[in-house]
C-alpha cells in the first residue's frame, strides 16, 4: 500500500458510505485514503475524443524517446517493421481487387482462372509478410519493454539518491516517490501500447487509401460508421474508469484489511483479541460496496455500447447501401466492391484499435507524468555542494547553528554551539523532541544548517564534497538498516578493508556481534534474511550488534551513535561501552543516549532542551548541581521495589 496515505475523514458523508456513527450514537471518524496523481477525476477529463487526439502523439513520442535511449537499433527495426507492415496491408488490399476480378471472370470462362494466380500470390505474400512482421514487432516490443522499465527506474533511483536528505523532509516527497514508482511499473507497457496504436493507425490509413482509390465517395460514410462506435468506446472507457475511481477507497480498504488479517506481525493479536470476525465483517462490507458500484457501471457501459452499436449499425446500413448503389450503377465493378468490403472491415478494426490502445496509453501516460515530475523535482534538490575533500577530522564544530525542517512552523535547533575533537567522547542527552537526532544529522553532513555553520577542521560542510565527507563518517542511527545480505556484507557494506575477514571479525568482536556470528550456521557467509530462501532471522538486539560492528569496521574519523544499545541486554551493552574509549583514540565520538548511566564514560556531556544547549560538563558536575541533567538522573534512579525485595537484595 505504498501509493496512498491513510487519513481520518471527518467531512460530509460520501454517497454509499457509512456515517461512522457508533453504538453510542456519537459521530466517529472513518478511515479513508488520500491520494492524488495517476488515478484522479482530472484524468477522467482526458477521456474525450479531443484530448485523445491532442495528447496521444506526445505520449507515443515519449515512449519511443525512452526506447531510443535504451536500444536505438531495436527502435529503428520496430519502425521499419511497422512501415513495411502497413504498406503490405495496402498492397494486399489492392491485390484483392485483381484476384477477385480474375476469379469472377473465371466463373464465366474457366480459362481465365490462371490470370488470378499472380494476384493470389501477391495477396498470399502480403499476408505472409504481415504475419512475419507481426511476430518481429511483438518480439522487438518484448525486448524493449523491460529495458524501458529499468531505464525509468534507474533515472528515478539516481535522482532520489543524489538529492539532499532535506528533500525527504518536504511534505509529500515520499508520496510523490511512490507515485513515480507506479509510473515505473507501467512504463514497460508504453512501448507495446504505442506500437499497437501505430499499427492500428497504419491499418486505418491503408484501408482509407484503398477506399479513396476505388470509391472516394464512401469515405464520409466510413467516418459516419466509425464515429458513433468510437464515441461509445471512449464513453465506455470513461464510465469504467470513473467506477474504478469511485471504488478506490474501498479497494484500498480491502487491501489494508487483507494485510492486517494475514500478516505475521498481527497474527497473535488477531487471535488473542478475537478480532477476526469484526475485521472480516468490514472486509465483506467494503467488498459489497465495490460490487454495487461495478454493477452500476457495467449496466451504464452496456447501454452506451448498445446505443453506439445501433448508431453505427444505421450508418453501416447507409454505407452498404452506398456500395450497392455504386455497384448497381456500374460505377465500380464486383471485384472493386469486394475489395471495398475488406477495406471497410480493416478500417473499422483500425479505428477500434486506436480508441482502445489510445485509452490505455492515456492512463499509462498519467502515471508516467508522475514519474517525470518526481525526477524533475529530485533533480532540483540535487546535491550541490563544494568539491573540497576532507581528511580524518580532528575537530568538528557547530557555530550558532539553527535548523528548520521544510515547511515547519518553527526551528528545531536554535543558536546551537557544539564541538567534538579527535580522541574525545561527547554525550548528548535530553528529553524526546529536544533536537538530538537533528544535531547528529548536521554533524555528519546529512543536512545543512539553515543558519550558522557546521565546520570540519574549520571548513564549512557546504564547501566539502559530500561523498568524501560521508566516507569519513560512521553512523549508528536509531533505525538501522537490516540488509538482506550475508553477515559479512552487513558489516563491511560492500567496502572491505585490506585486512579482509580479519577486519570484519575485529569489528564484530568490538560490538559483541562475534557471538551472533558464531551461532550462525555458516558464520559470516550466512544470509541474514528469512524472507529469502534459506535466510536466517536475527532478533532486534542481534541486529543492533551488527549495526555497531559496521560502524566500527568503517574506521571513519567521526563516529556518531544515536541510541546504539537501545535493544541490547546489559551484558552486550557493557561490552560496547567498555570498548568505546579504545575506539575514541583516533576518532571523534558523539553518543546520544537516554540511559544516563552510559554517559559516565564521556569526556563531556551536552544537555539539550527544546532545540537549545542548556548545560555542558562532566557527569559528576551535571548530576550534582541543579539543572535538567540532575532532574533526569534523579527520575531515572527513582525506582521503588515491592515490599521485601529491598531486604532480599541487601541480604537481610
Amino acid at each position: 500500500m505504498a501509493d496512498e496515505t491513510a487519513v481520518a475523514d471527518t467531512g460530509a458523508e460520501q454517497p454509499g458510505e457509512s456515517s461512522g456513527t457508533g453504538e453510542s450514537g456519537e459521530s466517529g471518524e472513518e478511515l479513508r485514503f488520500a491520494y492524488s496523481g495517476g488515478d484522479s477525476e482530472e484524468w477522467a477529463g482526458d477521456l474525450t475524443g479531443r484530448r485523445l487526439g491532442s495528447r496521444l502523439p506526445r505520449l507515443v513520442g515519449r515512449s519511443f524517446a525512452l526506447a531510443w535511449a535504451v536500444d536505438r537499433g531495436a527502435v529503428v527495426a520496430l519502425l521499419v517493421c511497422q512501415l513495411v507492415s502497413g504498406l503490405s496491408g495496402a498492397l494486399g488490399l489492392f491485390a484483392t481487387t485483381r484476384a477477385l476480378g480474375a476469379l469472377i471472370g473465371a466463373a464465366q470462362n474457366p480459362g481465365h482462372l490462371g490470370s488470378a494466380v499472380p494476384s493470389v500470390l501477391v495477396l498470399a505474400a502480403a499476408a505472409g509478410v504481415r504475419a512475419v512482421l507481426g511476430v518481429a514487432i511483438q518480439g522487438l516490443s518484448n525486448r524493449l519493454a523491460p529495458r524501458i522499465s529499468r531505464e525509468a527506474e534507474f533515472r528515478m533511483l539516481e535522482a532520489a539518491t543524489n538529492a539532499e536528505m532535506a528533500a525527504y523532509d518536504h511534505p509529500g516527497f515520499n508520496d510523490r516517490y511512490d507515485k513515480a514508482d507506479r509510473g515505473v511499473e507501467v512504463s514497460r507497457d508504453m512501448i507495446g501500447q504505442s506500437q499497437n496504436l501505430v499499427s492500428s493507425l497504419a491499418t486505418l490509413v491503408a484501408a482509407a487509401v484503398v477506399i479513396t482509390a476505388l470509391a472516394p465517395v464512401l469515405l464520409p460514410l466510413l467516418l459516419l460508421t466509425a464515429v458513433p462506435q468510437a464515441l461509445a468506446s471512449v464513453k465506455g472507457e470513461r464510465i469504467t474508469y470513473l467506477s474504478f475511481l469511485a471504488t478506490f477507497h474501498d479497494r484500498r480498504m480491502l487491501n489494508m484489511l487483507r494485510w492486517n488479517l494475514t500478516h505475521k506481525d498481527q497474527a497473535d493479536q488477531i487471535r488473542t483479541d478475537t478480532l477476526a470476525p469484526y475485521l472480516l465483517a468490514k472486509y465483506r462490507a467494503s467488498g459489497t460496496k465495490v460490487d454495487r458500484t461495478n454493477d452500476r457501471a457495467a449496466w451504464q457501459r452496456a447501454r452506451v455500447t448498445l446505443l453506439g452499436s445501433a448508431a453505427g449499425g444505421l450508418a453501416a446500413a447507409l454505407m452498404w447501401g452506398g456500395v450497392m448503389f455504386l455497384l448497381g450503377t456500374g460505377r465500380i465493378g464486383a471485384a472493386s466492391a469486394g475489395t471495398v468490403v475488406f477495406a471497410l472491415r480493416s478500417a473499422a478494426q483500425g479505428l477500434q484499435g486506436i480508441v482502445g490502445y489510445g485509452s490505455d496509453l492515456m492512463r499509462t501516460g498519467r502515471y508516467m507524468d508522475d514519474w517525470e515530475s518526481f525526477v524533475e523535482e529530485a533533480a532540483g534538490q540535487r546535491l550541490d555542494r563544494g568539491a573540497l575533500v576532507p581528511g580524518r577530522p580532528r575537530h568538528v564544530a557547530l557555530h550558532r547553528v539553527g535548523y528548520r525542517y521544510p515547511e515547519a512552523d518553527e526551528d528545531t535547533l536554535h543558536e546551537v554551539d557544539f564541538e567534538v575533537r579527535q580522541g574525545e567522547i561527547v554525550a548528548v542527552v535530553g528529553e524526546n523532541g529536544s533536537g538530538k537526532t537533528t544535531l547528529m544529522k548536521l554533524l555528519s553532513g546529512l543536512n545543512l544548517p539553515t543558519e550558522g555553520v557546521v565546520a570540519w577542521d574549520g571548513v564549512s560542510t557546504r564547501d566539502l564534497d559530500p561523498h568524501a565527507l560521508w566516507r569519513q563518517t560512521a553512523v549508528v542511527p536509531q533505525e538501522f538498516a537490516r540488509w538482506p545480505m550475508s553477515a559479512r556484507e552487513n558489516i563491511h557494506l560492500g567496502q572491505p578493508r585490506p585486512g579482509g575477514d580479519e577486519e570484519v571479525r575485529r569489528a564484530a568482536a568490538a560490538s559483541g556481534a562475534d557471538d551472533v556470528v558464531a551461532r550462525l550456521r555458516s558464520g559470516l557467509d550466512t544470509l541474514l534474511a528469512r524472507e529469502w530462501w534459506g535466510g536466517v532471522a536475527l532478533s532486534s538486539g542481534q541486529w543492533q550488534r551488527i549495526a555497531v560492528a559496521r560502524a566500527t569496521h568503517r574506521d571513519a574519523g567521526l563516529l556518531v551513535m544515536d541510541e546504539p544499545t537501545s535493544d541490547l541486554d546489559p551484558r552486550a551493552e557493557h561490552r560496547i561501552f567498555t570498548g568505546l574509549r579504545r575506539l575514541a583514540e583516533d576518532r571523534a565520538v558523539v553518543l546520544v543516549t537516554h540511559n544516563l548511566s552510559n554517559t559516565v564514560i564521556a569526556d563531556r556531556i551536552v544537555v539539550m532542551d527544546r532545540g537549545r544547549v542548556v548545560q555542558q560538563g562532566s557527569f559528576q558536575e551535571l548530576t550534582t548541581r541543579p539543572g535538567l541533567m540532575r532532574d533526569l538522573w534523579l527520575l531515572q534512579q527513582d525506582r521503588s521495589a515491592p515490599p521485601g525485595v529491598d531486604g532480599a537484595l541487601r541480604g537481610d
